[in-house]
């Protein structure tokens, strides 16, 4: 039974500046809720008990939004307003969060969160995820569930979100290589190569579900383009000595919210979700766009 999940929310988010000069971009809201609570959320709904967020060095605003303000509880109580904490209420009764700085003398990258906080992991099988992936789902955590099924079910070492993208989107994420006889079988992951070596227009999306054997991996791994420690090169390697599976997201259930651009395609769709907001929502972008 997987118990476990960390986030990794260690970066700059210098696509979101100046905005995140104050705080770090998984706190960005997507609609009443940041970014980060969203992940929180799934895991707990995929039966995550205990959440390690990694955060940058020095960074508090993200621990500091999922603790508990008595002064702002007891005005909202006094204010019969207190239904407006009611789903952090809900993570603070279902699961316990941790906080970690990602240590400062790893290089940076996607990976180097893991790392950071192999004292939380141990030797248990864990999920892993980016602080700035989205799954849009109507049951919340349903996916990470399936991703954790097919773990145990093929005694995995690690298993793999996967969507397909646009070829001409492919050279932005990491290409997978896959087993000719077993389709969800990965062979590899070539990280942000172009088009036309490319073995698939598949990626990895930012969920993972993997054992304690990746750590090792990571430990020994040279860092790959740009000085960055790769999350995906850990999987290649991994791939190449034990059992890697990719599980396709449901359709379009994905959004990646590291830019501008998407974490405001991410905003509508889930105003299109609202059922308070989607007819106005709907009006007004029919208007504009008339």
């Amino acid at each position: 039974m997987i118990t476990k999940a960390v986030i990794a929310a260690a970066g700059r988010g210098t696509r979101f500046l100046p905005v995140v000069k104050q705080y770090p971009k998984e706190l960005v809201p997507i609609l009443s809720k940041p970014n980060i609570q969203y992940l929180v959320e799934e895991a707990i709904g995929a039966g995550i008990k205990e959440i390690c967020i990694v955060q940058r060095p020095g960074e508090t605003n993200i621990e500091e939004y999922f603790t508990p303000d008595p002064n702002l509880t007891e005005y909202l109580t006094a204010n019969n307003k207190l239904e407006y904490l009611s789903s952090l209420q809900n993570i603070w009764d279902r699961a316990k969060l941790y906080f970690k700085y990602q240590d400062s003398s790893l290089p940076y990258g996607n990976a180097s969160p893991a790392l950071s906080v192999t004292d939380f992991i141990g030797q248990d099988n864990f999920i892993y995820m980016f602080g700035d992936d989205l799954t849009v789902e109507n049951n919340v955590g349903e996916y990470l569930t399936s991703l954790i099924n097919l773990f145990d079910q093929k005694s995995a070492d690690a298993v793999a979100a996967i969507q397909q993208v646009p070829w001409e989107e492919i050279s932005r994420y990491g290409s997978i290589e896959f087993d000719k006889n077993d389709s969800q079988r990965i062979l590899g992951v070539k990280e942000k190569v172009p088009r036309e070596v490319a073995p698939s227009n598949y990626t990895q999306l930012g969920r993972f579900v993997a054992s304690p054997k990746i750590i090792d991996i990571l430990k020994k791994l040279p860092t790959g383009q740009g000085g960055e420690l790769w999350w995906a090169d850990g999987m290649n390697a991994l791939a190449q000595t034990g059992l890697v599976y990719g599980l396709e997201s449901p359709s379009n259930a994905w959004m990646t919210t590291g830019d501008p651009l998407r974490w405001l395609k991410a905003n509508i769709r889930y105003a299109l979700m609202d059922q308070e907001l989607s007819e106005n929502i709907k009006e007004y972008l029919h208007s504009i766009l008339k």
